[in-house]
């Protein structure tokens, strides 16, 4: 019988030395949430709780990538409490984080690289959000920034505030974005009326709106790729 305590496990089955030895990329999902919950209970390893923190979740890690602290403390998995759900729910932010970073100063080449990023930062989101990228004249990203957050239907985002952001960036060309978290893309009636709007108005600046992107779990909708800018 397989002890419950990682350190005493043969070297080579434990996820801190597998990683250190062989690289992040040889880990299992289980056993990278398993370094995360640092240990398990007094009868399961921290690999068997993790195991079973992902059959919760139907092994989808987009979904408990959306969950919050108080979600995962609710599926109800021994050796899981607010403590280790805090650090599992700071482990995804970061990845989200890291993504805007590598987003700076990055030349955008297609839309599918745009998308591409944009649902890495928005496809976890519950609640509808409006982002957008701001790029000089060779599509080089000068600044990503979400402009409002609103309900898990609709966000509501000010022409005004975008257009004034991109003049205080300098920005010539502009991505608009925004999530749509029931995973269906497709643009309503309303995002056409307001991309219209916001399109016309920035040429009056010289600011150029190149394309609104829908994000969602399962992909993306491009207004430019569907000859709606």
């Amino acid at each position: 019988m397989l002890s419950t305590k990682i350190k005493n496990w043969a070297e080579e089955d434990r996820p801190r030395e597998k990683l250190m030895r062989k690289g992040v990329q040889h880990l299992s999902n289980s056993e990278l949430i398993a370094i995360l919950l640092n240990s398990g209970t007094r009868n399961t390893s921290a690999v068997a709780v993790a195991q079973q923190l992902l059959a919760a979740v139907n092994h989808d890690l987009q979904r408990l990538g959306k969950m919050s602290v108080q979600e995962i403390i609710k599926l109800n998995i021994k050796g899981v409490g607010s403590a280790r759900a805090v650090a599992i729910a700071a482990a995804l932010e970061l990845t989200i984080r890291r993504t805007a970073q590598q987003l700076q100063g990055k030349t955008i080449k297609s839309t599918e690289e745009a998308a591409y990023f944009l649902r890495m930062l928005l496809q976890y989101r519950k609640q509808e959000m409006f982002a957008v990228l701001f790029l000089n004249t060779t599509n080089r990203v000068i600044h990503f920034e979400i402009i409002s957050q609103g309900g898990i239907t609709s966000t509501i985002a000010d022409p005004r505030v975008i257009l004034k952001k991109a003049l205080v960036h300098d920005a010539v060309h502009v991505i608009l974005c925004h999530n749509h978290p029931s995973g269906d893309t497709t643009p309503s009636k309303q995002d056409e009326i307001f991309t219209s709007r916001i399109k016309t108005a920035a040429l009056l600046m010289d600011i150029h709106i190149i394309d609104h992107i829908i994000v969602g779990e399962t992909g993306h909708y491009s207004f430019a790729d569907n000859s709606l800018m």
